[in-house]
């Protein structure tokens, strides 16, 4: 009797240790009700009414997700992707900035259209190499707009000035553009400028193959930063694919050949044939021996009856 009250009221929710004290105190053969009447009167309540009535602690969830976890994980796949399927970009601020200033100012506002340009992309790393003495006060022959923005930049970590110093008077500058191709190649990054680097492809003949495919040209329209849509040629990667570390190959496209049904290529032709989408390419010397066996064979047959007795 007693273990069968004890595990009414265990499956009811209640503490053994509580159930066995008002046992004692009523006695074994105590009603069920009177059992309930004494615990509710100790203060004893279910486990499940007390974990309700404990505060849950405040979990912090991400906006548009309906837990924690997966919203922090989503958080961390966005920063992880940025920079691991997007290219680096390294930009050789001297020719943004004259390109911007019609090759007669040297704009800064031209170095920052071009870096928000990628960061709007999600670019993470972002480079600019401006040489030393434009931080200098802006002369009549090397005039400047929008100096400021140099500081801006470099406080971002974004701009990297190339060293130079006075000898007499004279000033000594290292050349940036060797700096732009060399940090550039390291990071297996993108050069943003409208120059060749013919020197520096002379140089090395690893520079001249890297500069060749992955130098990034650009215009300016109406303060707005274009770079083209086929960076490499009509034939070459669009810009999506030059600035991604894992390009996305299109779908082959066949054309249709040329020649149609008087095709004699067979299945060398590297065109597509409408005629016979579901069936093997087949030469044209081919289909005529098929042609010809199947006659022969039939001639063959017959001589070998008209011979047996």
């Amino acid at each position: 009797m007693h273990q069968s009250k004890l595990d009414f009221f265990c499956k009811l929710g209640y503490g053994k240790q509580d159930i066995c004290k008002v046992l004692e105190n009523l006695g074994q053969e105590a009603l069920e009700d009177d059992v309930l009447k004494e615990l509710i009167r100790m203060g004893s309540k279910p486990q499940a009414l007390e974990n309700q009535a404990q505060p849950s602690p405040l979990k912090l969830v991400a906006r548009g997700s309906c837990s924690a976890s997966p919203g922090l994980k989503w958080l961390g796949e966005d920063e992880s992707d940025s920079s691991d399927h997007l290219r680096p970009i390294v930009i050789d601020g001297s020719n943004v900035a004259m390109s911007h200033g019609n090759k007669e100012v040297f704009s800064c506002w031209g170095i920052q259209l071009a870096v928000d340009w990628f960061r709007e992309r999600g670019h993470t790393y972002i480079k600019v190499f401006v040489p030393l003495w434009r931080k200098e006060p802006p002369r009549q022959d090397s005039p400047i707009s929008d100096q400021h923005i140099l500081e801006e930049l470099e406080k971002q970590s974004i701009l990297v000035y190339t060293p130079c110093r006075k000898v007499k008077g004279k000033r000594v500058v290292c050349y940036d553009d060797r700096y732009i191709v060399k940090v550039a190649y390291e990071k297996d990054g993108v050069i943003v400028s409208n120059d060749h680097y013919r020197d520096l492809q002379n140089e090395n003949p690893e520079w001249k193959w890297f500069i060749e495919q992955r130098l990034l040209m650009y215009s300016f329209v109406s303060n707005r930063f274009m770079p083209p849509d086929d960076p490499l040629g009509r034939h070459g990667p669009t810009l999506n694919n030059f600035l991604s570390k894992k390009p996305v190959l299109p779908e082959p496209k066949w054309q249709p050949c040329p020649y149609g049904k008087k095709c004699t290529y067979g299945n060398k032709c590297k065109f597509y044939h409408p005629e016979r989408p579901h069936q093997v390419q087949v030469s044209v010397a081919d289909e005529l021996r098929a042609k010809i066996k199947v006659p022969l064979n039939l001639g063959k047959e017959e001589e070998q009856r008209n011979r047996s007795p």
